[in-house]
Parts: C-alpha cells; structure tokens; sequence
C-alpha cells in the first residue's frame, strides 16, 4: 500500500495591523494632533521709551549747528528765493539768536560741558547733543580753509565757493531735519562723518 505524504505547516507569527485599538497606533495619533493644535508661545520683547525730557533737550540741541550753518545757503538764497520760504517762520529765532553776544560761544560750551559731559543726564541726550557738538565744530573748518586760501571771487575760485556752500548748506539742512524728527520721535540719528566722531567722545 503506498504511503501518502503528510503536509506539514509551520506556524507564523501574525503581524499587528494599525488597528484603532492598538496603543501604539493611539499614542502616534494623540502626539500629532497635539502638535497641530499647539499654539507657539508668544514672546513679548521689552521696550523702555525715551523719555520726553531727554527727547527735548536733543532735539534742541540740533539748532547749534542749524543756526551757524545757514550762512552757507545764501547763494542759493540768492539765486532761487522761494528756497527762504520755509525757513520765515524761524526768522524771529534766528534773529534774536543772532542779537546776543557770544551766543554761538556759550551755547556751543552749554551743550557740551553741560549736557554732552553731564554724567548725571542719560545717555540719549548727551549722545545728541555731542553730535550737534561735533557737527558744529565740522561746520567752522570750511570757513577757515577759505580765510586760509583765498579763493577769489570769481573764476575757478567762485565756482569751487558756490559749490561748497551749497553742498554744505544742504548737508546741515538735512543733518537737522533727520536729528530733530529723530530725537521727537525717541530714535537715535547716525549723521555720517559726525557719528564715529561723537561715540570716540562718548
């Protein structure tokens, strides 16, 4: 009689499937809706807003340089008067600025021993007002170089003049309007060539 073979079946481990049941499947779901709905953590920054004070004595002490500087605008004055219209209402200021002795001497001392010195004010104003210190102090070396040399008062000489009272002119106008909105505004100016000046000081 012929012997029929036998078949033989191993047994197989049974692969779990990701039932809704299985707790490793639960875990990885409840950690990622709780990084969905996780909110990031706000971070709320400190501000310490410069006080009114401070901001009044620097945007005053722009008007040093502004006062001494507009002696360079006057040939463009002449050449195009309607340039001397936004600056009348200052007139008045300038005027009586002006009438004092030795204003520009005493202010120019004021600002710098007593506030740009004055260890006992903040730093926002006496680094404004060292600054219009410096500006100031740039604004004289143009004039003496022209005492110096000479240059004439017409050819080459009168152009060269024009040109540097014009460009400087515009350089003070715009030193002032940018440090005085800056200084209302508790903003710290960086005027070029004066800034590096006024931080080797500070």
């Amino acid at each position: 009689m012929a012997s029929i073979p036998l078949l033989r079946f191993t047994p197989t481990t049974p692969r779990l499937l990701p039932h809704p049941l299985n707790h490793n499947f639960l875990q990885t779901r409840i950690q990622t809706r709780t990084r969905i709905h996780t909110k990031p953590t706000s971070i709320s920054a400190s501000y310490n807003p410069i006080p009114a004070t401070d901001r009044l004595i620097s945007a005053v002490a722009y008007f040093l340089p502004f006062f001494n500087g507009l002696q360079y605008g006057r040939f463009l004055f002449a050449q195009f008067p309607t340039l001397a219209l936004p600056f009348q209402p200052i007139l008045p200021l300038l005027s009586l600025y002006r009438s004092l002795p030795y204003a520009s001497f005493v202010t120019f001392f004021a600002l710098y021993l007593g506030i740009a010195r004055n260890e006992n004010l903040n730093k926002y104003p006496r680094f404004n007002a060292l600054q219009a210190v410096v500006l100031d102090v740039l604004l004289v070396l143009p004039m003496l170089i022209q005492r110096i040399f000479s240059p004439g008062q017409s050819g080459i000489g009168l152009k060269f003049t024009v040109w540097m009272h014009n460009g400087l002119f515009v350089f003070v106008v715009g030193c002032f309007v940018y440090g005085l909105v800056s200084s209302i505004l508790g903003k710290t100016p960086y005027l070029p060539f004066v800034t590096e000046a006024a931080n080797r000081q500070m």
